[in-house]
């Protein structure tokens, strides 16, 4: 599986828990997870934020001025006849925790960086079995 990422602070490769968190799902679903980040300031390139303009324009400058409004707006748009699936998540996530260099070694030790691109071009693979 290839994930192409936007390069922001919350999934960087450095990132001790977004590391983590993948590796943990590519032994979960048995698959070999490679992280390709856009190169910085290149968001023409990625999909996503491309989307994110067009949302923009569907909403027109309306106000959103509450969950709800927010949410029904997102649902009606379409992306090259794409509709998206909207859900409210609610989860919190705790900022600052980060894995110390002891506790993020086995993870560390099971990830492939890249020569040329180690920040840029990363593989997981899951554990076998």
């Amino acid at each position: 599986m290839v994930i192409n990422l936007d390069n922001g602070p919350n999934s960087a490769s450095g990132r001790t828990q977004f590391i983590r968190r993948m590796t943990e799902f590519a032994d979960k679903s048995g698959l070999r997870i490679c992280l390709i980040y856009y190169p910085p300031y290149h968001s023409k390139y990625n999909s996503v934020e491309r989307c994110w303009g067009i949302l923009e324009e569907h909403w027109n400058g309306e106000i959103l001025d509450s969950v709800n409004k927010v949410i029904k707006w997102a649902s009606t748009m379409t992306w090259k006849g794409i509709e998206p699936i909207v859900q409210l998540c609610k989860k919190v996530y705790e900022k600052g925790i980060r894995l110390t260099k002891k506790e993020m070694k086995p993870y560390e030790d099971r990830i492939e960086r890249s020569e040329t691109l180690p920040k840029w071009d990363v593989t997981i693979n899951p554990l076998p079995g």
